[in-house]
């Protein structure tokens, strides 16, 4: 007999808002995107306005749920930028400023501080939360709002305002603040949570001085959240899975077994290796998370964090105006046979792993007369190939070389993309036929603990290869090319240290 069941899945992004309801073999049925604004009102700070978060969720929801029969859709699984935070009121449901992004960078000032007044205390954080002392994680934005709003620090204190990264704030709205909750992956990237004790850890929330009464339930990744108010969609739907962004991704694609590996690209980039019960501490510079936890049993992760992918190619179309759509920059960069030198090092925001360094920022090298849109486009292509070498590299040392890589996201539809990131990687790139992956990964948690799918290996049987690319670059060319992007890394930190 035929399951007839759909399952919503919300994936609220960075830069848009999507609803996409699946079947329950994992076939996307109706999908809705909204974009909304971006707001930089500082160098090196990024915000949303929590409202526009909310507003495009219930919008898109609305849209792809018009497409099927609503008394079908058995479960909501939400997934959500992660690290991104949100603190609002829990009287009216309104954020006390707005959402800090996870790209932001105004706390580096305190992270540098917190180091220096005491140098083993990074490796305290380290042990209990699996992550660095770094503006990129949600505790100094959290206590960066309690300081600079008036009087939110005693309000918080009081227990009159409410933490969360953006599932929490979504959750709380859907439920009409019935329901303060999260799940294990969403808290593992606060720098609050003791990952091994699977609690919000004390000394923790001294140390970066939230107090402990704002922070939501932690849940399995699979739970019972909450019902969605009847005035939201038209009917009562339970919220069933949730999971951060990346994890979400790797759960889609069935990343369930010790030593499978895969690499999302969207704004960002992020790799994410299961480690199973194993919570392995890198030794350089890669952080131990939360891959998922079900029925109470936590399976670790290593991950690394590039902070600009996408985003790269989104500045050349709306900040430089080289392209219209990002769809343009497969064909430029297949036009050119060479860069001839031209490298981009994207650090907008800062470098992520394994550099961590919050006070880089973006830079070109090798520009000559010749250089034009061409080589622009072909070098931030390329910068997202050299930025996961230098994760699967920093892997490498840990002790792990994975023999292929599971990529999905929304630059992995450029064909010239996933072959360069092949050639550089020198390993197979396995391109799934559903790439949207985050989306389906928050479908598969809310399905499982609807009783869609019996188990992980159920699960498993919906994931097929679209394409597989496989390594055709020469040896001593990739060397070479690798050599130079190492020297314009080394000289983007030394030229903004």
């Amino acid at each position: 007999m035929t399951d007839t069941r759909y399952i919503l899945a919300i994936d609220q992004g960075t830069t848009s808002s999507r609803a996409i309801v699946f079947d329950a073999n994992g076939r996307c049925v109706a999908v809705a995107q909204q974009e909304f604004p971006q707001h930089f009102p500082n160098s090196g700070w990024v915000e949303h306005d929590p409202e526009d978060l909310w507003d495009t969720v219930v919008a898109v929801c609305r849209e792809a749920l018009s497409r099927v029969d609503i008394a079908n859709v058995a479960a909501i699984g939400i997934t959500n930028q992660r690290e991104t935070t949100v603190v609002w009121d829990r009287k009216t449901g309104k954020a006390v400023y707005n959402a800090i992004v996870w790209q932001d960078r105004r706390t580096a000032a305190l992270c540098h501080d917190l180091k220096r007044r005491d140098p083993e205390l990074e490796t305290d954080v380290n042990n209990r939360s699996g992550l660095l002392i770094d503006p990129y994680f949600s505790a100094t934005k959290a206590a960066w709002i309690l300081d600079h709003v008036t009087g939110a620090r005693a309000l918080a204190e009081q227990g009159d305002l409410a933490f969360g990264t953006v599932d929490s704030f979504l959750l709380w709205r859907l439920t009409s603040g019935k329901s303060h909750a999260t799940d294990a992956t969403n808290a593992a990237r606060t720098n609050l949570f003791n990952i091994r004790d699977n609690v919000w850890d004390d000394r923790l929330c001294e140390i970066f001085r939230v107090p402990k009464r704002m922070l939501p339930e932690v849940k399995d990744c699979a739970a019972d959240f909450g019902m969605v108010d009847a005035d939201i969609f038209g009917r009562e739907i339970p919220v069933l899975g949730m999971a951060g962004d990346q994890q979400a991704a790797a759960f889609g694609q069935c990343c369930f077994e010790p030593g499978d590996i895969k690499s999302t690209y969207g704004t960002g980039c992020f790799v994410i290796l299961n480690t199973g019960d194993d919570a392995v501490t890198s030794q350089h510079r890669l952080l131990t998370t939360v891959g998922y936890r079900l029925n109470g049993k936590t399976s670790y992760a290593i991950e690394g964090a590039i902070f600009v992918a996408g985003a790269a190619v989104q500045w050349l179309r709306d900040g430089l105006g080289i392209i219209k759509s990002a769809a343009e920059s497969e064909g430029l960069a297949k036009s050119l046979d060479d860069n001839h030198g031209v490298y981009l090092v994207p650090a907008f925001t800062g470098l992520g792993a394994p550099y961590w360094d919050p006070d880089a920022r973006g830079a070109i090298f090798g520009l000559t007369r010749d250089t034009g849109p061409r080589e622009f486009v072909r070098a931030a292509l390329e910068s997202v190939c050299y930025q996961t070498f230098d994760l699967f590299e920093a892997m490498a040392a840990d002790g792990v070389s994975p023999k292929a890589v599971r990529v999905d996201g929304g630059m992995v539809a450029n064909d010239w993309l996933c072959q360069n990131l092949s050639d550089i990687l020198d390993i197979p790139v396995q391109r799934p036929v559903v790439t949207e992956t985050t989306a389906l990964g928050a479908a598969y948690l809310a399905g499982l603990q609807a009783g869609i799918y019996r188990d992980l290996r159920h699960i498993a049987e919906n994931w097929h290869m679209d394409a597989e690319f496989k390594p055709e670059l020469e040896a001593g060319r990739r060397k070479h090319l690798l050599g130079g992007w190492k020297s314009a890394v080394k000289r983007t930190m030394t030229e903004q240290g």
